[in-house]
């Protein structure tokens, strides 16, 4: 069945389109703003987009300019909506490259003809369509993302148009693929990207290997048959399984504990799963994209992580790279988190980037990657009461002011938010310390989950300890 995104602000007319969309049926999806018309085009690749010119904030043309610089949604239809028959706003639509030019108020029958056509020209091919991948140039500073699990990857830096380049030539394939790169530079956004254009008709099922103890991480990868242990009241699958005919995404695989690397081996050999308790195999047909920030290469030659493994995995490799080298993204993304963090606030008005605090995003280091810029963002909104985002909202960090100084002394919540985060930063390496680095034992000593402690460790750029055994 197509799914088509209608973006239009005005409810009545969104309302209207999606009715006759699905007495036709089509499956129709509705979008009210720009910005979400875009995050769900991104998310859903639908068959064909119906945009409305003149919406606030991201208009209809910088909805079409964004999606365009993207290969995976550069090849979608698009049909403008417009209440103007301005033959300068037909032109300048059909010039960007859209595929028609709609006015309101239209027929049911004009409409549907267009939806049609559109639709029948990308089936065949005919000149019309909308334009290849490798045809869709990316227009100048256009802000391109991809959303998953509130993540996003701007496609604007020339880096990272390569690395997207390279995941239409191998997304198709069976291959396994390693996705290298610091923590938090968007390693899981880009594995879902290549299940996304992989064709793959089965679920994306993420797995953060260093959130779960083994015995856990045992359960939740092959499932566990009824009375297997203390606790299993019922037959479970695994995500093996519940990854068939799709992909299983392996996050932090340097974590593995041996034990579990070796299972997953046979696994990757034999396409074939035994659940813990279970007698017989059971066939899945998976796809394997795994992730990491440490140097695997280093850890076999330790004998921490099988080689044999370690190239199993390694059928082709890709290093996103850090936040610092990419200076292009980082405006088009604090924009985005900021929008981002003021609807999740339910805030009316977004507040501006201002000059001297974008400068201090572009000039500062990022060790964190788009999980510290998010992380940064999302602080700031918070702190500001205004229309203007300034560097008084950053950390004290940023501007090289020492806590307290400054901003703080303006803003008495900017120097509550960093004690707040510095106690809590120390109470995790406290507790790590009396349990001798045992990160289940430490996340139950502050009361939180281990897959919690995780996030900490990795929010307050802090090393996390290695499993033992290996």
């Amino acid at each position: 069945m197509n799914r088509i995104l209608v973006i239009e602000d005005d409810a009545n007319v969104r309302a209207n389109v999606l009715d006759l969309l699905e007495a036709e049926g089509f499956a129709g999806t509705g979008a009210a703003t720009g910005q979400e018309g875009v995050e769900l085009a991104v998310r859903q690749l639908p068959s064909l987009i119906i945009c409305d010119v003149s919406m606030p904030g991201i208009d209809g043309y910088e909805v079409f300019e964004i999606l365009s610089a993207q290969a995976s949604t550069a090849v979608i239809p698009f049909i403008f909506l417009s209440a103007r028959a301005d033959r300068a706003d037909v032109r300048r639509g059909m010039a960007l490259g859209a595929d028609d030019y709609v006015t309101k108020p239209f027929t049911r029958k004009e409409l549907l003809d267009s939806i049609h056509a559109r639709l029948r020209r990308r089936r065949t091919g005919e000149p019309g369509a909308a334009a290849t991948a490798t045809d869709a140039a990316p227009a100048p500073d256009a802000r391109g993302a991809h959303t998953a699990g509130g993540d996003r990857i701007v496609v604007v830096d020339a880096a990272m148009k390569a690395l997207f380049a390279q995941v239409d030539r191998i997304a198709r394939g069976p291959i396994s693929v390693l996705i290298l790169g610091e923590t938090g530079v968007g390693k899981e956004i880009l594995a879902e990207e290549i299940h996304l254009r992989s064709g793959r008709k089965g679920r994306f099922i993420p797995l953060n290997c260093a959130a779960l103890t083994e015995s856990l991480l045992e359960s939740e990868l092959f499932g566990h048959e009824k009375g297997a242990f203390t606790g299993a009241i019922a037959t479970k699958p695994g995500l093996f399984e519940a990854a068939e005919g799709g992909t299983l995404f392996l996050d932090e695989v340097g974590e593995l504990p041996l034990m579990i690397q070796v299972k997953l081996l046979r696994v990757l050999e034999e396409r074939k799963v035994l659940r813990v308790g279970g007698r017989s195999e059971r066939s899945v047909d998976v796809r394997f994209i795994a992730a990491t920030n440490r140097d695997v290469e280093q850890d076999v030659e330790r004998g921490q992580f099988r080689s044999d493994l370690f190239y199993r995995l390694n059928g082709i490799s890709m290093t996103v790279p850090p936040l610092r080298e990419r200076d292009a993204d980082i405006a088009p993304l604090a924009r985005t988190f900021v929008a981002a963090t003021c609807r999740s606030l339910q805030r009316g008005a977004v507040p501006r980037l201002g000059d001297e605090a974008l400068a201090l995003l572009t000039s500062y280091a990022w060790p964190g990657n788009i999980r510290e810029l998010r992380n940064v963002l999302e602080r700031a909104v918070l702190l500001c009461d205004g229309d203007e985002l300034s560097p008084s909202h950053l950390p004290p960090k940023m501007s090289g002011r020492p806590p307290g100084a400054a901003a703080g002394e303006t803003d008495p919540r900017a120097k509550l938010l960093h004690q707040i985060e510095e106690i809590e930063r120390a109470r995790i390496v406290d507790a790590l310390a009396r349990c001798a680095n045992n990160q289940t034992q430490a996340a139950e000593l502050l009361g939180i989950s281990r897959r919690t402690l995780v996030t900490r460790l990795a929010q307050y750029d802090l090393p996390r300890p290695r499993k033992r055994g290996l």
